[in-house]
């Protein structure tokens, strides 16, 4: 969430950012409300400090009778409080003065390309095609059993997702990152103080009501949570994690979008980065992130673009975002496989989650947190399965994946 004080001090500002991610809220009214609570505040402060010079004066009739009221302000103040942050947390995270102005994906800009799409001799296949093929993708048996958007993956595709998984945290380890298993299931409260339950985000995540749980969408969820109300010591910023999970996403609002293969579905694993900097260091760990992103499609020899979000995609706890996407053949476009963010200190204010110096054990600020992904697994042996084929239908396999399979191309099942 935005500090009140920001807010108070910046409405038009607030309220523009928010118009630019297509946001509508009113931010008058938010301040409306916030004056009320500091005048309820201010009266409950008097009143207490009245009833504690009658306690002294052991004047209990009035006590009395100024108890009664104490209790109803601090009713109403409790209550103005609930409306307060309600509001707050349906405001959004303002953009970085670098983040274009736009209404939709369509106004996003490409910012680099690396690598040529190759020129195929033959008419490439599709990952769906070529998971039949090869006997490494099962999309007909999932459907019997959990309905669409699910996938078995199957004998070389299952070491294909664990040569990337080690490749990504071997590489990561090299940088000083603490790998993590984390929980899939986090309570609601906890998605919340992610910023991912306003204006219709919580539509996307599978939730069981009987137990009160959620089941994250990536390892981000519940690894920025899980310094929620601590106090880091600066010493030991930047601190970063990668975490390897599964994932589950609803996938609403993406009816008719990538319905064929493993691209969108409801249940993928997830390799993730995510960063806690000290206050004002996300630009350069952002830039940061994105190198690592860069350097995995690299050396997986891909050809893939980075694209800068514009305000009106960059999503609603994002200051800053990229996407990596990689080159498809079978669709003749380069297609979302990873993606980075900073929320600045959005989600720090929201969990709680501050740093201090040693030497200054009385100021205390708010971290940057920053995720991003290192693989998404469908979506990168997509990638991999459909610029690797060869016209007999096999496909090579990448050579620095070769050491973690131990050897050189799928072929084609007998």
């Amino acid at each position: 969430m935005l500090d009140i004080k920001f807010i108070r001090e910046n409405p038009k500002r607030v309220q523009e950012a928010a118009r630019n991610k297509g946001v509508d809220i009113d931010i008058m009214h938010v301040l409306e409300i916030d004056y009320k609570y500091r005048e309820l505040s201010q009266l409950v402060q008097r009143l207490r400090e009245e009833r504690n010079r009658l306690s002294k004066e052991k004047n209990i009739e009035a006590g009395k009778k100024l108890k009664d009221e104490l209790e109803k302000q601090e009713h109403a103040l409790k209550a103005v409080e609930e409306e307060l942050q309600t509001w707050v947390y349906k405001i959004p995270n303002i953009p970085k003065k670098d983040v274009k102005i736009g209404k939709d994906e369509l106004e996003n800009e490409v910012i680099k390309k690396h690598g040529e799409p190759k020129k195929f001799s033959f008419a490439p296949k599709d990952h769906v095609e070529l998971g039949k093929i090869l006997d490494i993708i099962d999309i007909e048996r999932a459907a019997k059993m959990s309905g669409a958007r699910f996938g078995f993956l199957k004998n070389d595709a299952v070491l294909l997702e664990f040569a990337l998984v080690q490749f990504a945290i071997d590489s990561l380890l090299k940088e000083n990152f603490t790998p993590i298993i984390p929980p899939v299931l986090v309570k609601p409260e906890i998605m919340q103080g992610l910023g991912y339950a306003e204006h219709g985000a919580d539509e996307d995540m599978f939730v069981i009501p009987k137990d009160n749980f959620v089941l994250i969408g990536t390892a981000e969820h519940a690894i920025v949570a899980m310094h929620k109300n601590e106090i880091l010591q600066s010493r030991i910023l930047p601190l970063r994690y990668v975490g390897f999970s599964t994932a589950f996403r609803r996938e609403a609002g993406s009816y008719g979008k990538d319905t064929k293969g493993i691209f969108r579905v409801h249940q993928f694993d997830k390799v993730e980065m995510v960063s806690f900097v000290a206050e004002g260091e996300d630009d350069k760990e952002h830039e940061y992130l994105l190198s690592l992103e860069e350097k995995f499609f690299q050396q997986l020899q891909l050809p893939y673009q980075v694209v800068k979000m514009c305000t009106g995609d960059v999503g609603f706890p994002a200051a800053r975002k990229f996407d990596l996407e990689a080159w498809i053949p079978s669709q003749e476009k380069f297609r979302e496989v990873t993606s980075v963010s900073t929320v600045t200190d959005f989600q720090s204010r929201r969990l709680n989650i501050r740093y201090q110096d040693s030497a200054k054990q009385n100021e205390k600020k708010f971290v940057n947190i920053l995720n991003g992904t290192a693989f998404a697994i469908g979506r990168t042996i997509v990638a991999i399965l459909e610029n690797y084929q060869q016209e007999d239908g096999s496909v090579v396999v990448p050579q620095v994946l070769q050491k973690y399979i131990g050897k050189s191309a799928i072929k084609p099942h007998r």
